[in-house]
């Protein structure tokens, strides 16, 4: 039996810590910051059931790291780091040999190097799993609304950072040009030069996310924001945005108020087996995100080893990770907006209001 753990944190103070504790839906956001900074990592669920189609097992742990996204991209890095590496410590008394650093304890400082060092055990951000996952998804949605990637303006929102970036130079190769969006030109410029030796396509760089996506038909967005950057009026009718980034970079009121534009989650990913997270995150049963997934992936495989670490993700990684996952039964599992399943039939639907909104 192979044995992994991953890190997850509360995205939302509220709701999230809501869940087990009922009274903070009651509680100002800073009160509850404030407790959990006193709040020592907890064992959150045994994760049984995984079998890979190699006949291969594996199980698991959820470790909860109790920090906010705001309080893991505010407090003193040492303070975070000492935290995560607390959550790495219990996976280790557990008998993991790879752990995962999910959502922003991926992105803390240096891509969870630090937090490596410190620990007897393999650690990955799961990050070239996504990036494999993200594309896929957004082309498979292109094609569902009748985008042809090759006529196609691409967007990547936060393209500096280590899976914008690489979701930019897999995406060069086939597409007539590609959007770099971010909030550093000079970091924005230097990834636009490495880009340009992937493919053809003509590269332009903006740190204005509405100036960035307004012409794109197809937007993968990935950035580190604690708020919404993407908002109804930004996105033309038909585009196709997949939303890598947790917290979400689209508003929820996209979804209110424009039918004519898809939304999709990515890294949504099928789990081989009866999986049973015995903890919901808001997924449909036997499905997981993908940074997730790479944990999972890399312990049937027996790669105790860091796989993806640092700010970088190479293209070699993502399709390493993507023939490990194909091995094992690992997949996309159709696709999700704003925590809800959408059909084939809903994007039909979307389609049809795209092209009615275009002709007038």
């Amino acid at each position: 039996m192979e044995k992994f753990a991953f890190i997850m944190h509360p995205l939302e103070a509220k709701r999230d810590i809501a869940r087990k504790y009922p009274i903070a839906r009651f509680l100002p956001e800073r009160a509850i910051e404030w407790a959990l900074k006193y709040k020592e990592p907890m064992l959150v669920s045994h994760i049984t059931g995984i079998k890979s189609a190699t006949g291969t097992e594996a199980e698991g742990w959820f470790i909860g790291c109790p920090l906010t996204p705001n309080q893991l991209l505010t407090l003193p890095k040492e303070l975070v780091w000492k935290r995560i590496i607390k959550c790495g410590k219990m996976a280790e008394s557990l008998g993991a040999k790879i752990i995962g650093l999910g959502a922003f304890t991926s992105v803390v400082g240096d891509g969870g190097i630090t937090v490596a060092k410190n620990l007897d055990i393999a650690v990955t951000t799961g990050n070239s799993y996504t990036v494999a996952t993200a594309i896929e998804g957004a082309l498979k949605g292109a094609e569902m609304m009748g985008v042809d990637p090759e006529e196609a303006v691409v967007a990547v929102v936060g393209a500096t950072g280590s899976i914008g970036k690489t979701c930019a130079r897999i995406l060069a190769p086939q597409v007539p040009r590609i959007n770099l969006v971010g909030r550093n030109i000079q970091n924005l410029e230097r990834a636009a030069e490495e880009i340009k030796n992937e493919g053809g396509a003509e590269i332009s760089v903006l740190t204005d996310v509405n100036s960035g996506i307004r012409d794109a038909d197809i937007i993968v967005t990935v950035t580190s924001a604690v708020d919404a950057v993407i908002h109804p009026a930004d996105l033309k009718p038909g585009a196709v945005v997949c939303d890598v980034a947790r917290p979400r970079d689209v508003s929820v009121q996209v979804a209110r108020e424009r039918n004519d534009v898809l939304v999709i989650e990515g890294g949504v990913v099928a789990v081989p087996g009866d999986v049973n997270f015995n903890f919901n995150f808001g997924f449909p049963k036997k499905t997981a995100y993908a940074c997730m997934s790479e944990t999972m992936i890399l312990a049937l495989e027996s790669r105790y080893e860091n796989f993806t670490l640092g700010k970088e993700v190479s293209v070699g990684q993502v399709k390493e990770i993507s023939a490990l996952a194909a091995r094992h039964g690992f997949k996309i599992a159709g696709f999700r907006s704003f925590e809800k399943s959408v059909s084939a039939e809903k994007i039909a639907e979307i389609r049809k209001n795209a092209r009615r909104k275009l002709a007038y």
